[in-house]
This record gives structure tokens, C-alpha cells and sequence, in this order.
């Protein structure tokens, strides 16, 4: 079982989470998958060291995840350049970018929640009132 994170780690993935929302907002990258596209970055996971960033992103509209999230850790490098001015650290963390499809799983919860079979099972049957 793994521990949950400090208030640490949720401070400084928060302050990292800022500054890649920033960077995203100006534009600087140069990609033609990712100046097309409009990108949010939900939250971050700081490693317990901080010295790694994991960052989730959703673009608007939910399409091309995948060609968004290859094209941002092919310019890891650049972004990690561009935050590091922002953040007041000992080390700038590396960053590694993933899909983050915690909302698609809420959706899928949501669906199976309203679905027949569990309405069937949470009425009450006559006898039983």
C-alpha cells in the first residue's frame, strides 16, 4: 500500500502545475499538434524526492490525447527550461506527460450507476415497505 502524498508534494505539484499552465498558455512551444490545440493540466503527481513531475492533461474536446501527450515529452527538455525561472526549487523536476482519463472513468461510474440493473436493485420491492 503506498503512502499518500505530503502536503509537500501537493504544494510544489501545484506550483509546477501552474507553470506548465502558463507555459501552455503563451504559446512558446513550437509543435504543430500542440499550438492547434488547447490543453488543461489537471493536476500534477510530484515524486517523493521532487525531483519528478507527472503531469496529466486533457485537451478541449477530448480528441488526439495520445498525439498531444507524445508531442509535449518530445519537448520535455524546453518545458522543463521554461518552468524552472518560475519555480523557487533546489532542483527543477523533470516532467513526464500522461492522459489523464479520470474523467472518462467518472463518466463510466456515472453510466453504470443510472443503468437498469442497478435501479432495479435499489428499489424496494411492495412487500418489504
Amino acid at each position: 500500500m503506498s503512502k499518500p502524498p505530503s502536503q509537500r508534494m501537493l504544494r510544489v505539484g501545484e506550483l509546477v502545475r501552474h507553470a506548465l499552465s502558463n507555459v501552455l498558455t503563451r504559446g512558446e512551444i513550437v509543435d504543430p499538434v500542440i499550438e492547434i490545440s488547447i490543453i488543461t493540466v489537471p493536476e500534477v503527481r510530484m515524486s517523493p524526492d521532487l525531483k519528478l513531475a507527472s503531469a496529466y492533461i486533457v485537451p478541449l474536446g477530448g480528441g488526439n490525447a495520445k498525439e498531444i501527450v507524445k508531442a509535449l515529452n518530445s519537448h520535455q527538455k524546453f518545458i522543463r527550461g521554461q518552468i524552472t525561472s518560475q519555480l523557487n526549487l533546489k532542483y527543477s523536476p523533470s516532467i513526464r506527460f500522461f492522459e489523464d482519463d479520470s474523467f472518462d472513468e467518472a463518466t463510466r461510474i456515472d453510466n453504470l450507476l443510472r443503468s437498469q440493473r442497478v435501479k432495479r436493485d435499489l428499489e424496494k420491492p411492495d412487500d418489504e415497505v
